[in-house]
């Protein structure tokens, strides 16, 4: 369980059996800003309120932060090792198998919840929508999740079987729609900028921490959720031209771009509308997705900004613009399915580079012969991203999905330190500067967020990897190409299937070596 997959190994792999390359910087950079704008700022500004108040501003900078010196070794790992997989692909080359697996494992938690999160920000935009626009009273049974109140989120497994047809027709395709949707979304959020930021009060950031350190931390837990877009962009590397100059292009620069988002449209809220959170008769803060908090405000009646499912276009509203709130809530219901795409994207891929080594059933790796992408898991994927949408609240969804992205994240420093020292040679068209510095505080910011989740959450991501490890064990590991002896290496001709790696003239034969 320790076996690694050398990373010459992994690139003949590739090329073997691999996606086509249709995806160049921009593309990659509006695929990043796609994922990374949207899930942060249209969906979680209310839940990031209720934990921090004005304090979010502090904690979109420390995930902002912590992303930053983790995107530094993604890219860096992602320029020398082109292919799809992300984290799990660099594990598997430094950490042999079983932590591959288990970081494998974590960003199938990630990308999956992650979609269903953000599909259910995408039905309270749009029910929202409907709702002001049309003057239309929607029964709460059918657009919230039993924790919400209501019955099932029927918008938000709809959205989400969309978006998988979509993926199932095409990456080309799909990065086309999406360039047309991020377009969209930055002009709303600029828009929403010039409106609300020169009407902001500075008493509305006061008290700026109301439930101190541990609420800023708290929230910046959750926020991170909104960045794992750069980390979606490293899995399309088998799927780009020119992979060691345009993937740190598309990871740096769609962070760059949308951090600077992040920070401004969290000042126009707060400073608009306040962001106070909702305590309980101690003073202690309601924990977003909770019953409790639903039933306070329910007795608020709309009138603070963590209750809003639409949190920006409810500001709009609030400080006396609300046909332009109702288009902004226009444009995140166009915009937000980009967000669901890439997430989705991302899962498709990991499931499909798994199952190509082996620890995953091969039909998983089955490419479509007309669109050419993996159209099983794609369909298999879609299902379960409904069934989150349909009956889990978005904040929970959020935090369940971020354990799975700082553990991967993690790994990731971990393996830029380790290939210094045991491939120093290799080529890196990207360095991470100051690696030593760098990937640990990489290493260590993931596990202080990590720890700022709640008790619930880092339990359930200890449940969700000993499932994992029970599948391993039971299933991948005695399938295990590498396990095998099924390891490809370059000089194999390239439409040669995957086979035992054989001898060099006059070694002698397995048979002989053993005996």
């Amino acid at each position: 369980m320790w076996r690694v997959k050398s990373l010459d190994a992994i690139l003949a792999t590739a090329e073997k059996k691999s996606l086509h390359r249709s995806l160049g910087p921009f593309q990659l950079t509006m695929l990043g800003i796609g994922a990374i704008i949207g899930t942060g700022i249209f969906v979680l500004t209310a839940e990031a309120a209720q934990k921090a108040g004005p304090g979010m501003i502090a904690a979109f900078i420390i995930a902002g932060f912590v992303c930053a010196v983790a995107a530094l070794c993604y890219s860096e790992m992602s320029s020398m090792v082109p292919v799809s997989g992300s984290a799990y692909t660099y594990s598997y080359a430094v950490m042999g198998e079983m932590m591959a697996w288990m970081v494998g494992w974590a960003l199938i938690l990630e990308y999956a919840v992650a979609a269903g999160a953000v599909s259910v920000g995408w039905s309270g935009y749009v029910v929202g929508l409907v709702e002001n626009a049309f003057n239309i009273d929607i029964p709460s049974a059918l657009v919230l999740g039993p924790m919400d109140g209501g019955i099932v989120n029927l918008p938000a497994a709809l959205i989400a079987l969309v978006v998988t047809a979509l993926l199932v027709v095409g990456t080309r395709e799909s990065a086309t729609v999406n360039a047309f949707l991020v377009a969209v979304k930055v002009a709303a959020l600029s828009l929403f900028c010039v409106l609300a930021l020169p009407v902001m009060k500075m008493e509305n950031f006061e008290p700026f921490a109301p439930l101190g350190m541990a609420g800023i931390s708290a929230a910046a837990a959750s926020i991170f959720f909104a960045y794992v877009g750069f980390d979606a962009v490293s899995t399309a590397a088998e799927e780009t031209k020119n992979p060691q100059r345009n993937m740190p292009i598309g990871l740096i620069g769609s962070l760059g771009i949308c951090t600077i988002f992040y920070i401004l449209v969290a000042m126009g809220v707060i400073g608009g509308v306040g962001a106070q959170p909702v305590m309980d008769a101690s003073g202690a803060g309601l924990r977003p997705g909770s019953p409790e908090l639903t039933a306070a405000c329910a007795s608020l009646a709309d009138s603070h900004v963590v209750c809003s499912k639409e949190a920006l276009a409810w500001t709009l509203r609030q400080i006396g613009w609300p046909q332009i709130g109702n288009l902004l809530g226009l444009a995140a219901g166009l915009a937000l399915p980009s967000v669901i795409l890439m997430m989705m994207f991302g899962q498709t891929r990991i499931f499909f580079v798994m199952s190509r080594d082996g620890l995953l059933p091969a039909v998983f790796s089955k490419v479509h012969p007309t669109f050419h992408t993996p159209y099983v898991i794609t369909i298999i994927t879609g299902l379960f991203v409904s069934a989150f949408a349909a009956f889990f609240p978005v904040g929970v969804l959020a935090d369940i999905s971020n354990s799975g992205t700082l553990f991967a994240f993690a790994m990731v420093a971990i393996a830029v330190m380790v290939l210094r020292k045991t491939d120093p040679d290799r080529k890196r068209p990207f360095r991470t500067p100051a690696v030593m510095l760098v990937a640990p505080l990489a290493a260590l910011g993931c596990v202080y967020l990590f720890f700022s989740l709640s008790t619930e959450t880092k339990l359930m991501f200890v449940g969700w990897a000993a499932i994992g490890l029970v599948v391993y064990f039971l299933y991948g590991r005695s399938r295990s190409h590498v396990g095998r002896g099924i390891i490809d290496v370059p000089e194999l001709a390239a439409d040669a299937p995957p086979g035992p790696v054989p001898p060099m003239p006059g070694a002698p034969s397995p048979t002989d070596r053993r005996a």
